[in-house]
């Protein structure tokens, strides 16, 4: 029980539930705790929309903890300040009383403040006799202290959100560049094709496109966006194929030449003409990348994934969570991102997820580079280590090779 712990309002303000609530919370803080006050702040200003507080609140908040003579927010060093309401007007910035008044009571609404009323309701301390305040009424900062942890998640969900928005803005622009230009050289090249029809579709998707869109909106958009991308992109690599047939069949030649230069179709030619019909790929079963790469490895070659993750990653389930979020954000549609989980698996396709956000901006099209690793890997062309390694290599991180 608190008891005597709790405070009422001075003469004709009521208390109510909230009130009581966070003067408990505020009450449950650790033994030792301390935080930087003007951090707490920091990410107060930033986690402002979820926290709910204005930017005026804010300011009569700042003018508060400026009263505070530490830096540090401890129990220790006192949680109470006692300003008078001239003084704390002019440290914000010659705010009028009426107004004042308005966001002292929205931060005590918001939970970020309490109030400790002397018995007449003036603000004052008590001092003893070496000169220490023994006891002081006024706004108590405590559930800043109490809530630190929360308005530093809030921070960082923010900056998530808004990176997540950033990447999937530059995702779009990239798409429209590549599909106008695309198409005005299919155009002007006549190839076959309804390319009305297309550029028809393409203006429809960027018509809808808001000027101060949100991530809910702009995700379906880039998606649709991503799915023409490919669609133009096939269309032109048909006509390409159709034109040089025999160019690409050398090509492909030396491509399978090069790729398995030990295997008996390069070392037994005559043999390779004599086998009869070609036979499939074999599908086989992708390998568990939670037994032969740990996931502090693939953090460390893919540390942007992390930016994404407003309460990290700790686990697989976390990487495969935030993987299937960045999907959306790089324009991978859902039928490239399913199919992927079905050739690879999920811990596989996380991985590989992690590893094209990590050079996200060489990547023109990431759902046909998605969809053409998934079918290498079916025909068991791909895996996921010598990207995972190429990755590494590339974050300037190294492997320390210890002997036995």
């Amino acid at each position: 029980m608190l008891g005597n712990l709790i405070t009422t309002p001075f003469g004709r303000r009521a208390m109510s539930l909230g009130q009581l609530k966070t003067q408990a919370e505020a009450q449950d803080i650790d033994e030792g705790k301390s935080a930087d006050k003007w951090q707490i702040y920091r990410w107060l200003c930033e986690g402002k929309e979820i926290i709910g507080v204005g930017d005026r609140s804010l300011a009569v908040l700042n003018a508060l903890l400026s009263f505070l003579p530490d830096n540090e927010l401890s129990v220790e060093n006192g949680l109470v300040v006692f300003p008078s309401n001239v003084q704390l007007s002019m440290r914000a910035h010659g705010m009028a009383n009426a107004t004042l008044r308005r966001h002292l009571a929205a931060l005590l609404e918001c939970g970020l403040i309490t109030r400790k009323d002397s018995p007449n309701g003036k603000r004052y301390s008590r001092k003893g006799r070496g000169g220490e305040i023994t006891d002081a009424f006024g706004f108590s900062l405590a559930p800043l202290l109490a809530r630190a942890e929360e308005l530093q998640q809030a921070a960082e969900s923010v900056r998530a959100a808004s990176r997540a928005l950033k990447l999937v803005r530059e995702r779009i622009t990239l798409h429209r560049r590549d599909i106008a230009k695309l198409i005005e050289v299919a155009v002007a090249e006549d190839i076959p094709g309804d390319w009305a029809a297309i550029w028809k579709r393409f203006r429809a998707i960027v018509e809808a496109i808001p000027r101060q869109g949100v991530l809910a909106t702009l995700e379906p958009i880039l998606s649709d966006l991503a799915t023409l991308h490919d669609e133009v992109a096939m269309l032109l690599e048909k006509h390409v194929n159709a034109e040089n047939p025999s160019a690409n069949e050398s090509q492909n030649d030396r491509q399978q030449q090069n790729s398995k230069p030990d295997s008996k179709s390069d070392l037994e030619p005559g043999l390779r003409n004599s086998q009869g019909p070609k036979l499939e790929p074999v599908k086989t079963k992708a390998e568990d990348a939670t037994k032969t790469y740990p996931l502090g490895l693939v953090m460390k070659a893919c540390p942007e994934i992390a930016d994404y993750a407003a309460s990290g990653i700790s686990n697989w389930r976390d990487l495969m969570a935030i993987a299937a979020q960045v999907r959306g954000y790089l324009g991978i549609s859902p039928s490239a991102y399913e199919e992927a989980l079905d050739v690879l698996g999920q811990e596989n396709t996380a991985i590989v997820i992690a590893c094209m956000l990590q050079r996200a901006e060489t990547i023109n099209s990431a759902g046909g580079y998605l969809r053409a690793l998934t079918e290498k890997a079916r025909a068991g062309e791909f895996s996921v280590g010598p990207m995972l390694m190429a990755a590494l290599r590339a974050t300037g991180a190294h492997l320390q090779m210890v002997p036995k």
